[in-house]
């Protein structure tokens, strides 16, 4: 099966490097990319659209190694980067008056608006005065790390923006590492 992913990550990611190196770091992430993944993007991606995974993996691997250090370290940037480009005005009242639990919670029920593929279970406990949330990846037919780095980045900023303090991300397990599922667990402080 082949996965897909919104338009809109693909947009954001654009976007960061629109803002951080203008066009020529976009015709620079371009050239980097397979050809079959230039053309797509080439083509113009709107933010509603289903797009390969591929595409997705292709460009986050392209900008790291181009304004990174080719580690997939900037890609956890680039999920958070997203996080804030794709808060459309409507959901910035759910940050605002939504509990990073709320945000994290309601994150489960929203996959399939972002993908076309697995699902995303969270829970959450109290250890020593920190909130935590376990994020797990869920069948996901196509699993890659630069995906739950992204996811990661995304929900330290989601974190964030719903008012946690302190916030830390871990990618306890990742099925493109050899383990037996996906997992991240956030922490913060209220």
């Amino acid at each position: 099966m082949v996965s897909h992913v919104k338009g809109s990550a693909i947009t954001a990611r654009v976007k960061w490097v629109r803002d951080t190196a203008g066009e020529e770091g976009v015709r620079a992430v371009k050239e980097r990319l397979r050809p079959e993944n230039r053309q797509l993007l080439e083509a113009r991606v709107l933010p509603h659209a289903w797009v390969p995974f591929d595409l997705f993996v292709d460009l986050c691997e392209s900008i790291d190694r181009h304004y990174g250090k080719g580690d997939l370290a900037l890609v956890k940037d680039l999920g958070r980067f997203a996080a804030r480009s794709n808060l459309p005005t409507l959901y910035r009242l759910f940050y605002v008056l939504g509990s990073p639990e709320f945000i994290l919670g309601r994150s489960s029920r929203l996959w399939d608006v972002h993908y076309d593929s697995g699902r995303l279970e969270a829970s959450f406990a109290i250890k020593d005065g920190r909130r935590g949330g376990t994020l797990r990846i869920v069948d996901f037919a196509t699993p890659h790390r630069v995906h739950c780095l992204s996811v990661l980045g995304w929900a330290e900023q989601s974190v964030e923006l719903s008012g946690g303090k302190g916030v830390e991300g871990s990618e306890v397990a990742c099925r493109a590492k050899g383990g037996e599922r996906c997992e991240l667990l956030i922490t913060w402080r209220p």
